[in-house]
């Protein structure tokens, strides 16, 4: 070997060191589900199946199931959104249904919203959950109603009392995941008087 390869490398100082380069900018667009986007869009949710209490589902979605559910959506004229990325990758997604089955609730929705496990904490709720809340309006929503698991929901929580969701109630021990008990939180927020155009009319 040479001499100068026994000698320690200098390193320059700080201020003379060249900066690192500056970490990519994580962006995302929100637009309408399409047919195309439902194998991600169940990725994602079976992913909280198997690994959460957020879904007290236990059995995954099936596309065929996630068809039915997505056409019935699209057949009542609510949202279902979903948050890409420039490449059109699906981050997330986000929809309403109705709450109760009976007429008489037929202006009231449960939202739904899941994100992909490396899309949390980037901004993307927040953006599902204000366009959702747009659409709905427009479609002549004027209560959403957010169910959420009282374990390891808090950031779901806090992200529905940022909009004005008040929680209206919360009942114990009324789900069984992962050999423990769960009970569930209920928030609801008004969204104003219905369209002037009867909903009713476009259902």
């Amino acid at each position: 070997m040479l001499e100068e390869e026994y000698q320690p490398r200098r390193r320059l100082p700080r201020h003379l060191r060249p900066a690192p380069p500056p970490e990519p900018t994580f962006s995302f667009s929100v637009r309408p589900a399409t047919d195309a986007d439902l194998p991600s869009i169940r990725e994602i949710y079976n992913h909280y199946v198997a690994n959460s209490t957020v879904t007290f589902d236990e059995k995954k979605w099936t596309l065929r199931g996630l068809r039915a559910k997505f056409a019935h959506v699209q057949k009542l004229g609510y949202p279902f959104i979903v948050a890409v990325s420039p490449t059109d990758q699906v981050l997330g997604f986000a929809y309403v249904y109705p709450w109760k089955e009976k007429a008489a609730y037929r202006y009231t929705v449960e939202n739904s919203i899941y994100l992909g496990p490396a899309s949390t904490g980037k901004g993307l709720g927040t953006a599902l959950l204000a366009e959702l809340m747009e659409r709905s309006r427009e479609a002549g929503v004027k209560e959403i109603i957010a169910v959420i698991a009282d374990r390891g929901a808090d950031a779901s929580i806090r992200l529905h009392e940022k909009f004005g969701f008040r929680q209206t109630g919360a009942m114990g021990r009324v789900g069984y995941k992962f050999d423990r008990w769960l009970g569930i939180v209920l928030l609801q927020k008004s969204l104003g008087p219905v369209k002037s155009q009867s909903a009713d009319a476009r259902r």
